[in-house]
Formats: structure tokens, C-alpha cells, sequence
């Protein structure tokens, strides 16, 4: 057994992928028509063919409330592996990214928390 798929849920869908791609530099995979939406896809530019992360609309409101109820309590909707913490951070810094938490030390990884501006908090780590 794979994963293949897995989701977040964003506020608006052309703003997420803008800030997914633009900003953090994943590359767009799917996107297809699916009914008022779309299926949304990102993936790592190292790993085409890797794990695609789903853009999902949070027009539900269980999602928005779940989405919303993360937020409020610091929670991470999802983590990213990356090379230098350190240097990632300045990076997206340098682009206006607001981070909740500044890169720290926890045991082996260094991790920081960061607003992806659609309604989720964001965590990388370099392990």
C-alpha cells in the first residue's frame, strides 16, 4: 500500500495554488473541472510523480470549522521535509511568509510554523 494523495483544505483554491507554487515552489499536477471546483493538485519539483497535495475547498462547513479549530490552536495542517530549516525560513521571509513559530531545535529536527495565507498553519522540518 501507497500514498498517493493526500489534502488540505484552503479558503480559495487559485489563491492557494498561486501561493503553493509561486511561493513555496511546488509545481502544479492536476487540474481538472470537478463540478463548482476543481481537482487541484501540487507536487515537490523533485518528485513529479510523488505524492500530490490536494487543494480541497473547505466549503464544508465541518471542514471549515476542523481548518479553523487547527489554526486557533497552533496545530500544523500538514509538515514539509526540507533541507536547511534555517535557510528556508529566510527565504520565505524574503517573500513576505509570516511565520507563528521561528525555526527550533526539537531533539533531532529543527521545525518552524508558517501561515500558508489560506487558512492553514504550515510546518517545516529538517530532520
Amino acid at each position: 500500500m501507497e500514498i498517493i494523495v493526500t489534502s488540505i483544505f484552503v479558503e480559495d483554491q487559485e489563491k492557494a495554488l498561486q501561493f503553493y507554487t509561486d511561493t513555496l515552489g511546488f509545481i502544479k499536477k492536476e487540474d481538472e473541472p470537478a463540478g463548482e471546483f476543481r481537482w487541484l493538485t501540487v507536487v515537490s519539483p523533485d518528485n513529479p510523480n510523488g505524492v500530490q497535495l490536494v487543494l480541497e475547498p473547505n466549503n464544508n462547513p465541518i471542514a471549515k470549522e476542523y481548518q479553523q479549530k487547527l489554526v486557533a490552536e497552533g496545530i500544523p495542517a500538514t509538515m514539509f521535509r526540507v533541507e536547511d530549516v534555517h535557510k528556508e525560513y529566510e527565504r520565505l521571509v524574503g517573500l513576505g511568509v509570516e511565520f507563528t513559530i521561528e525555526p527550533t531545535e526539537m531533539g533531532n529536527l529543527t521545525l518552524a510554523v508558517f501561515d500558508d495565507t489560506c487558512g492553514n498553519l504550515m510546518q517545516i522540518v529538517q530532520m
